[in-house]
């Protein structure tokens, strides 16, 4: 893969400021390809692969979930660990609206607004993960632990096999 630089983005920006070092993957984007189309072309592991969803709960209230881009879900399983009634995935004009990035190009870092983060407990085992950099067809690799230090990520347990 070719030293490619990608221009900032709100995620890229608040890494850097936090002296995370990430490397800089960048693909041609797929419109529905999501975390597995993605690993495919840069030869990655889904598994290492984490999906930004934007999700809420039964008030309405915006939360992100870190998840594998071979696993989904179990809102029910969410829901339950976050002392939620329900949780579900957002419509994309609203998780828009709540991230300030288009669906595909979802970051956990550089939101517009501040909402609360939970990541997979498996993902935290990883020794590095991709990660959406803040635009369609870009991740980043970091070190997972950034997530829970950047963005105060709770571990759940609420991986489902797609």
């Amino acid at each position: 893969m070719g030293k490619q630089h990608v221009s900032e983005t709100p995620a890229t920006q608040l890494l850097r400021a936090h002296g995370v070092a990430f490397t800089e993957h960048p693909y041609a984007y797929l419109e529905h390809g999501g975390a597995q189309h993605s690993a495919e072309v840069l030869g990655l592991d889904p598994f290492t692969v984490v999906k930004t969803l934007v999700m809420q709960d039964q008030d309405g209230r915006p939360l992100l979930v870190l998840m594998h881009g071979n696993r989904k879900v179990s809102t029910k399983n969410l829901a339950r660990q976050i002392g939620a009634k329900s949780v579900e995935a957002c419509a994309p004009e609203v998780a828009n609206r709540h991230s300030g990035y288009l669906v595909g190009g979802t970051s956990p870092f550089g939101t517009r607004r501040r909402m609360p983060v939970y990541i997979e407990e498996s993902i935290l085992a990883l020794p590095r993960i991709a990660i959406n950099g803040g635009r369609r067809g870009y991740l980043v690799g970091i070190d997972p632990q950034a997530c829970v230090r950047l963005l105060d990520a709770r571990p759940v347990q609420c991986a489902l096999p797609l």
